[in-house]
């Protein structure tokens, strides 16, 4: 059984608008995301958008993408189409890797596929240490609690993912924009209205953990920086200007 990764994407993001075919390098970020995904090897890559200047922007670039519908209320309901368009009958994973993720590390896409391969697990994702307390009281950085510390060997259970974190523990980590799940959980989860908590705090995971869904959580050698603010892009900039 194979694993599909789909990238979600649209332009009108409330934060930082266009941001997926901001420039670095002379590629998009979205391109640079597609990418970054192809190197990790671990199946088919598309994007999936309601815009077509993503559209054009992958294709042109040697991509594939995928034209859905403006009406999803968040990425992973995006995603589904995209999976029902392609009607793939050997896929037993679906990655979800976040548009706005330019320097995910491509080991722990794998990590995260390997861990998911061949279990009963609903959902996985990542997370990091996190090593600047700035990242406490960033509300742009999304905040996982588990139920036990993360290591290597572990893939514990979410608790809880918050935006805004009144009190540290030893189970709080830096959220990742990445998820994995079998196709039947993607059709579940997409089957269940959007909670109040989810809507509340903007965070489409919720909708799962609202639903008695299991997240578990692996831990990422890196903790990349997340493109949500104009400050995000120059920062992603310089490194990717510098790498280059």
């Amino acid at each position: 059984m194979k694993t599909l990764v789909i990238i979600p994407s649209r332009l009108s993001a409330s934060r930082l608008p266009g941001k997926p075919l901001l420039k670095i390098n002379g590629l998009s970020i979205i391109s640079h995301v597609y990418k970054k995904a192809q190197e990790a090897e671990i199946g088919e890559v598309f994007v999936a958008t309601e815009d077509q200047e993503i559209v054009e922007d992958v294709r042109k670039n040697g991509g594939e993408a995928i034209l859905t519908s403006n009406l999803h209320k968040s990425g992973t309901d995006r995603i589904y189409e995209a999976v029902v368009k392609l009607g793939r009958t050997d896929v037993e994973l679906v990655m979800n890797l976040q548009g706005d993720e330019p320097l995910m590390n491509k080991e722990d896409i794998q990590n995260l596929n390997s861990q998911m391969t061949g279990t009963k697990r609903d959902f996985g994702t990542l997370a990091a240490k996190i090593s600047d307390k700035k990242i406490l009281e960033n509300h742009n950085i999304v905040k996982v609690i588990t139920e036990e510390s993360l290591d290597i060997s572990k893939f514990p259970r979410a608790l809880n993912f918050m935006r805004k974190l009144n009190k540290e523990n030893n189970q709080t980590y830096h959220h990742l924009g990445i998820y994995c799940y079998k196709v039947e959980i993607l059709k579940r989860f997409i089957s269940f209205k959007q909670s109040q908590n989810e809507i509340k705090n903007r965070l489409e995971q919720l909708r799962a953990l609202d639903n008695n869904m299991k997240i578990n959580v692996a831990l990422a050698k890196s903790s990349p920086i997340g493109l949500d603010t104009k400050e995000d892009f120059m920062a992603i900039k310089k490194i990717m200007e510098y790498k280059s």
